[in-house]
């Protein structure tokens, strides 16, 4: 039989994959890395691209996880999302043919044929996975593989004009696969055995398809390639963690504001302000109150002595808002709700959007108001947007979490509580407002899109995009300071950039910026300004090295002098770099590969660093206590890279650097006009 399909992944999600562990999510990737490093070779044809795009669709998969259903099996859905960011990703036209002939052929098919082949003969998928992921019929699938496999034997270099006739064509690859039914079968061979033209076509093709099998059979992932992933996706976690230590208080408005209200109030028309600023002593949802957005609900439900009340909601197309207090009437303990484990939305598919996933909201414990009572905790918990403007959310609860002040750090502990809560809630969907920006700007020489400003109820979000177009530089992050609308200030949301999964125009990968809700339903012009950019820089170098030779050896690179701290061969072999000075450094962090003389083999990573502050202040991320966001314009630089290469006595030979990673601090500004977007009934 021809058609060797290199692996079969399990369809079923592994048991190990978790929503807040992105350790799952690389560990799944490594392990299915040769497939779908193949895969994304035929897309791409150059290693830098293909790791961005296994670290793009890391994140994204991540993401994503939470909406993930058994309906489908996990491999197809990874790979819907792979394939989306492969397409986002320009291809490296630059691949010789000489190199790697079959890639640089298949680069030349169009987008579906070259889909259908990489999909059914380098990930080993059906070809009926194949059509319910590119949203094509069977027969579609049937002619792509045959008119793919024809235009890349041309691009392979048989230019013979080979005449099969058109109607037994179309039989060649279910008869290769052995597809055909018995019936059929025999009248095809009847036909090829008096048809030369036929014979000719089919051996040709089934040529081509050997030698296509052959070369994904030893097709082999670069050594290290997984590591260089696994550092960006480590360093970026552990951004994000430094950046969580520390939960935002929330203040209370001073007497002589209330004062003022009293004053006031009666004469103005604002009682309701007045009132909720006598009555409700959340201060956030106090301001919704005061706006007519949401109402008090006074919903509540006990069990296990844990009693939850359901406050208020405020609905709008962000997100579905629900204001809580839980009460533990037995104990002086505090409980929150998880949105990713212990709750469950009847029909949440048919009433909320799908394509979205609720803001992350930590738990604040910092705040006065959690701090007033022991037994008490006052939360919020972010759902999706609803999709009608009315509905009747069926809220079931059968989990919360018990909530432990660690006294030696700002880390909260916690611990599951079982218990049935549930609740019908009745959420009326606030109107937002949107306003094109559709402005180009220049940061760091790169191109950035200020897009769109959206203004609603429970935020404010500014979409941009970015256009990564220089092969020596890109844009990874843009942080953002604050946004100012009506001589009003909206701060960056800590926890509220995401990226746009519905893509319009492929020139751009378009992201969203979560700001504060300003209630601001009008602008003429917006003003915004920026923070950070953090940027992959691509600068080739290769460092030969020798076992034999004494270390620590030094080299120069990027205007800096590294070391080679060891290079050692044996079980395991080890290679450790370093570099302790900071002071002026360009980068933050190498992506680096180490070369050896075996292939796919398998190392393990360990990173040592320091925060440096604005004025060149160390931290250790280990020792010293700080809080990340009360720092100056921080910057996480790794002084300590070391490698362990599993295997017996793998030799070392070559360190190749790709490029490296560095944050940009800023001030720009921008002050763009609006322009109001109408939508129709549909939304549109």
């Amino acid at each position: 039989m021809i058609l060797i399909i290199p692996e079969k992944n399990n369809p079923i999600l592994p048991v190990t994959i978790s929503v807040k562990e992105i350790k799952s999510i690389v560990n799944w990737f490594e392990h299915h890395q040769r497939s779908i490093y193949a895969l994304g070779w035929s897309y791409l044809g150059n290693q830098g691209k293909i790791e961005e795009l296994f670290y793009r669709a890391i994140l994204q998969v991540h993401k994503e996880l939470p909406k993930f259903k058994n309906s489908t099996s996990f491999e197809m859905w990874v790979l819907s999302i792979f394939i989306q960011v492969c397409r986002e990703l320009p291809i490296d036209n630059s691949l010789k043919a000489s190199e790697e002939s079959i890639f640089h052929a298949l680069q030349q098919l169009k987008e579906q044929e070259r889909e259908v082949l990489v999909l059914t003969y380098i990930k080993g998928v059906s070809r009926e996975e194949a059509a319910q992921l590119l949203q094509l019929s069977s027969e579609q699938i049937n002619e792509l593989l045959f008119s793919g496999f024809q235009l890349l034997r041309k691009g392979l270099g048989n230019g013979e004009c080979y005449q099969g006739c058109k109607e037994y064509q179309k039989l060649y690859m279910d008869y290769l696969e052995r597809k055909l039914e018995r019936p059929r079968k025999i009248d095809f061979e009847m036909h090829i055995y008096h048809c030369h033209n036929c014979q000719d076509d089919l051996a040709s093709l089934q040529e081509t398809i050997l030698n296509f099998s052959e070369t994904i059979e030893t097709f082999s992932v670069p050594a290290g390639f997984m590591e260089n992933v696994k550092e960006r996706v480590s360093h970026r976690e552990n951004f994000i963690k430094l950046k969580k230590k520390k939960s935002k208080r929330i203040g209370f408005i001073s007497a002589s504001v209330f004062v003022l209200f009293m004053c006031t109030g009666y004469f103005t028309g604002i009682f309701s302000k007045i009132y909720y600023s006598l009555t409700e002593e959340n201060q956030e949802l106090r301001i919704f109150l005061q706006e007519d957005l949401g109402e008090r609900l006074g919903l509540e439900a006990e069990s296990n002595g844990v009693k939850i009340k359901i406050k208020s909601v405020i609905a709008d197309e962000i997100q579905t808002l629900i204001f809580y207090e839980i009460e533990d009437t037995n104990d002086n303990n505090q409980y929150m709700i998880n949105i990713d484990d212990g709750i469950f939305i009847e029909d949440e598919m048919k009433i909320m959007v799908a394509n979205t996933y609720p803001m992350y909201i930590p738990p604040d414990m910092e705040s006065d108001l959690n701090k007033k009572e022991k037994n008490i905790y006052h939360g919020k918990m972010s759902l999706r947007p609803l999709k009608e403007n009315k509905a009747t959310i069926q809220l079931n609860i059968n989990k919360v979490l018990k909530l432990k002040r660690n006294s030696s750090d700002s880390f909260v502990n916690m611990e599951p509580e079982e218990g049935k809560w549930n609740f019908d809630i009745t959420v009326t969907k606030n109107p937002s407002v949107e306003y094109a920006l559709n402005e180009e700007v220049e940061i760091e020489g790169i191109a950035v899109l200020i897009d769109k400003l959206i203004l609603a109820p429970t935020g404010t979000i500014l979409q941009y995009g970015l256009k990564n177009e220089q092969p020596e530089k890109r844009i990874d992050i843009i942080n953002f300071k604050n946004l100012e609308i009506n001589n009003k200030v909206a701060e960056a949301d800590l926890y509220g950039n995401s990226y746009v999964h519905a893509q319009n125009d492929l020139r751009w990968s378009k992201f969203q910026a979560h700001f504060k809700p300003l209630f601001e339903k009008e602008t003429n012009e917006v003003i915004v300004r920026f923070d950070s950019v953090y940027l992959s820089i691509v600068d080739n170098k290769t460092i030969a090295l020798n076992a034999s030779k004494e270390y620590p050896q030094t080299f120069e690179y990027a205007g800096s002098t590294i070391s080679i701290d060891k290079v050692e061969v044996g079980q395991p072999s080890i290679v450790v770099i370093s570099n302790h000075e900071i002071k002026n450094r360009a980068y933050e962090s190498l992506n680096f590969n180490i070369v050896t003389e075996e292939e796919n083999i398998s190392m393990e990573g360990d990173y040592k660093g320091v925060i440096v502050d604005k004025n060149g202040k160390e931290y250790d991320i280990n020792k010293s206590p700080f809080i990340y966001e009360e720092l100056e314009q921080p910057r996480h630089f790794f002084t300590v890279q070391s490698f362990k290469i599993q295997g017996e006595k793998v030799v070392p030979k070559s360190l190749d650097i790709f490029g490296y990673n560095t944050t940009k601090y800023l001030d720009n500004e921008v002050e763009l006009d609006t322009e109001l977007i109408v939508k129709d009934e549909a939304g549109t």
